[in-house]
């Protein structure tokens, strides 16, 4: 059974309340197909499983400032929170399943769960901590146009999910996210 490796870069933007949120990610990706094709007609495919690695991570949203009073005698200050956030992903179960009835395209559909490290606690949320650690489900459709034989422009599209699980004071999360991709694959 074949590996694939594959460089990408995708972006996309927040949601329902999170619309103003943009991402902008470059990673690398590696996958093994773990069976031969099987199913009936349309869905003939093979179960993939992938892992992918994100060190360019980037999260942007609005800044906001709020008036901070606190001590023993107050004293007041200014907050500012939102702006850029970079981090890195590490997503290690990608379950792929790839459509192998045609033979210049490949389409596929997935689901997968990662985590994410930032900079600073993502996403901002007032005066509120929340986490530097975000946990990442997603879910994913995509084709692979192939140029030559073993290689293929990939596109694809994710709706993501991110929400720290309650590891921070608060848990706001991003409810979904919609990123496009582009990549470049190889099989060998």
């Amino acid at each position: 059974m074949p590996w694939d490796r594959a460089v990408f870069l995708d972006g996309g933007l927040g949601t329902t309340g999170e619309t103003s949120d943009h991402f902008l990610n470059a990673g690398v990706r590696i996958g093994k197909v773990l069976t031969s094709a099987t199913g009936p007609g349309i869905v003939n495919g093979q179960f993939e499983y992938a892992v992918e690695l994100i060190p360019y991570w980037q999260a942007f949203t609005p800044k906001q400032t709020y008036t901070l009073t606190t001590g023993n005698p107050l004293q007041t200050r200014q907050v500012t929170t939102g702006g850029t956030y970079t981090g890195l992903s590490v997503t290690p179960i990608i379950l792929r399943w790839n459509l192998v009835h045609w033979k210049r395209i490949m389409p596929w559909v997935q689901g997968a769960g990662g985590l994410i490290w930032t900079n600073h606690k993502f996403p901002p949320n007032g005066l509120r901590g929340t986490s530097v650690w975000n946990f990442e489900p997603q879910f994913g459709v995509g084709i692979h146009y192939f140029v030559k034989p073993k290689q293929a422009v990939t596109f694809a599209a994710n709706a993501v999910h991110i929400s720290n699980a309650s590891l921070g004071d608060a848990n706001p999360g991003v409810n979904a996210t919609v990123r496009g991709q582009i990549g470049y694959t190889w099989w060998k």
